[in-house]
């Protein structure tokens, strides 16, 4: 079985005012999912549909204290179906099924010490299972396979502990940044990764997707805090590296777009990438 874990415990503050009471997980993007013209929807349901495509039923979403907001999205109103003219009943119902054939968990983190943090408050819940991890800011759009099925396709090899997801960066100095050794012409040899280098040693940058055997707890355990203070998934990756585990990068294709909506500039982009794909 594998889980899914979805990060949505950030602050927001680059969007202020509007996350002042909104998450920033929640801001709106535009999709053609439900097939009959473009529809507006939070970036945290694009995310949740991907995955549910990709046959994951089992789902922790780390909420801060303050974001009800995501769970009641989340949790179905029939009274308010009744309500809708038959367009948008349809649409409702459709997400509607889709949460009540799943397994959806909500676990509070309290106070947001990082990405590592956020992703080791999930370990009883993802137990000895096989997991992806995906940050709710961020989504990957395009033809299919979704790059959440080229990740766990990879991870069956029982000799991979991890499978990350880079591509080329214009910042790499706000990215984790792997050294990558190509062994085949779709796949890197992972043989180092460091969070936000002040002397980046490539332009590849890792995206917040992520899968990942269960043995990342164990690392994320044994980590301290790291830059800006807080504890980074990427010095658990690298923790992994250097006990000699396996750990293989597979590039974001030419023809996806990444959805960001962690900025000002990021999001203007998101929306009008993402209006101009549905």
């Amino acid at each position: 079985m594998i889980k899914a874990v979805i990060t949505a415990a950030g602050r927001g503050t680059r969007l202020l005012p509007m996350t002042k009471e909104m998450p920033k997980e929640m801001m709106p993007v535009f999709s053609k999912i439900y097939g009959d013209g473009p529809v507006v929807l939070p970036l945290l349901q694009l995310i949740f549909e991907q995955i549910y495509s990709c046959n994951i039923r089992d789902y922790c979403f780390i909420v801060g204290r303050e974001k009800r907001s995501i769970e009641d999205h989340f949790t179905p109103d029939h009274d308010f179906l009744k309500i809708l003219s038959d367009r948008n009943k349809s649409i409702i119902s459709k997400f509607y099924r889709k949460i009540e054939q799943s397994h959806l968990v909500w676990v509070n983190q309290n106070s947001p010490k990082g990405f590592g943090d956020a992703v080791k408050h999930a370990e009883r819940f993802v137990g000895n299972d096989d997991l992806v991890v995906h940050a709710g800011d961020v989504s990957i759009i395009g033809k299919s396979p979704h790059p959440i099925s080229r990740l766990i396709d990879v991870g069956k090899d029982p000799s991979i502990s991890a499978v990350l997801l880079v591509r080329k960066v214009k910042d790499p100095k706000r990215h984790g940044i792997p050294v990558l050794r190509k062994i085949s012409k779709t796949s890197f040899l992972v043989e180092e990764v460091e969070e936000k280098p002040e002397r980046p040693k490539s332009n590849m940058g890792l995206m917040p997707l992520y899968f990942f055997k269960p043995k990342i707890f164990e690392c994320l355990r044994k980590i301290k805090p790291g830059k800006g203070g807080e504890y980074q998934l990427t010095d658990a990756i690298q923790r992994l590296i250097e006990e000699g585990e396996k750990v293989i990068a597979i590039p974001v294709n030419s023809y996806e777009d990444v959805l960001d909506v962690g900025t000002v500039e990021s999001f203007k982009q998101s929306q009008e990438i993402s209006f101009r794909r549905a």
